[in-house]
Formats: structure tokens, sequence, C-alpha cells
């Protein structure tokens, strides 16, 4: 089961569920995030997840590739402009969305922003395990 996040830039949301899913996800499990275009990382969004016990310090923010996307058996999209922009999906590919809010573009004191990139951070870590154990609960039914 290859899993697909992807996002508008694969800074921050995809990155975080990539994060999150590598840790819940099991073996059999293939996990990637890619964006529509390619921002680089969000040091915030590895902060946080540092702080969460989580290591995305060496994740890869990439851009969508066809063989990506050819690859992928699930894709979510996490932000509106990345599901109004996904490319045409090839026959088989699952997909859902996540319409979740950027915490990139979150304003005032740091640790308002903070408070915002944790509740995210958070939101998405309980997205991810229900996607992973219905996706488990579907791998063993079969």
């Amino acid at each position: 089961m290859n899993i697909l996040f992807l996002c508008t830039g694969n800074s921050c949301r995809s990155q975080i569920a990539e994060g999150w899913a590598r840790k819940y996800g099991s073996p059999t499990h293939e996990i990637q995030s890619a964006g529509i275009e390619s921002h680089g990382k969000n040091p915030r969004a590895i902060a946080v997840m540092k702080e969460a016990g989580v290591d995305i310090s060496s994740q890869e923010s990439t851009k969508l590739t066809d063989e990506m996307l050819s690859a992928a058996d699930y894709l979510v999209t996490v932000c509106g402009h990345a599901d109004e922009h996904c490319p045409v999906l090839p026959e088989g590919i699952r997909k859902e969305h996540w319409p979740l809010s950027d915490p990139a573009k979150a304003t005032g004191t740091e640790d308002e922003i903070m408070a915002v990139f944790k509740a995210s951070r958070d939101d998405i870590q309980q997205r991810v395990k229900d996607l992973i154990e219905r996706l488990t609960l579907e791998e063993n039914a079969k």
C-alpha cells in the first residue's frame, strides 16, 4: 500500500502527515508526500513534530511527479489548492481530501503561531491514525 500526501508546497501539512504515517504505518505501507510545487520544509513544522517525538528533518520537500502518482494506491490531499489542482488520477487510485488550514499563514506572536502549528500537528495526527487504522482493517479483511 503506497500512501501519498499531497499539498501545495510540500513544506508543512503534507510533511507532518508523512511523519505521522511513517510512525503509525506498517512495514507494508510505503509513505510519501509531495507538493504541486516544492517550497522547502517549514522549520516550525519540524520543531513541533520533534516536540512530539517524530523527526521529519530528513524528509525531502518534493514536487509531485507522474511516477509518484502512478505508484500511489491512496492519495490524500491536505489543502484545497492541492485538491483543486490535483492532476487526473490513474485508474485504481483511491483519494480523500482533508481541508486543512495552513499553519504557515498564522500570525501573531511566536507563541501564538506555534500554538497554531501544534493544533495542526495534533489534528493531522488523529486523521493519520484514523486513516492507517481504516486501511489496515481493509488489508486484514482481504
